[in-house]
């Protein structure tokens, strides 16, 4: 199933095989839109390189926080090729000011960057 032009829901899934529920698409949706809005400002194809949406029982295998907005599938663990998770999240800070992406929680990791709708700014490091 396409959530948008360059984004299917399987990449959303949750990596124990459970598919997004249906109460959580319109989150997976909206994350979705934001990517496209930062694909389309770096010229290249986003890989949802961890999780989208994570059951509660993988949430805690990987260790993720006890809310998580990966359990309601409103984030996504991502990288681009060629691009460092800094600079991937300084492109989405840049969106972010100029109001084409929503403000969200951003982590910079060593391979990836967690990005999420929350509505409201939190920024960390891994």
């Amino acid at each position: 199933m396409k959530l948008t032009e360059n984004f299917k829901r399987e990449e959303f899934d949750c990596k124990d095989g459970t598919i997004v529920p249906d109460k959580y698409i319109a989150n997976a949706i909206e994350v979705a839109e934001n990517l496209e809005v930062l694909r389309a400002y770096l010229g290249k194809p986003i890989i949802i390189s961890g999780s989208g949406y994570r059951t509660k029982k993988h949430n805690t295998e990987v260790g993720g926080a006890p809310k998580s907005q990966h359990l309601t599938a409103s984030a996504a663990d991502i990288s681009v090729k060629g691009l460092s998770p800094t600079k991937i999240a300084e492109a989405i800070e840049h969106l972010i000011k100029e109001g084409k992406m929503k403000q969200g929680g951003l982590g910079v990791y060593k391979t990836f960057v967690h990005y999420d709708i929350r509505g409201e700014k939190a920024r960390w490091r891994g």
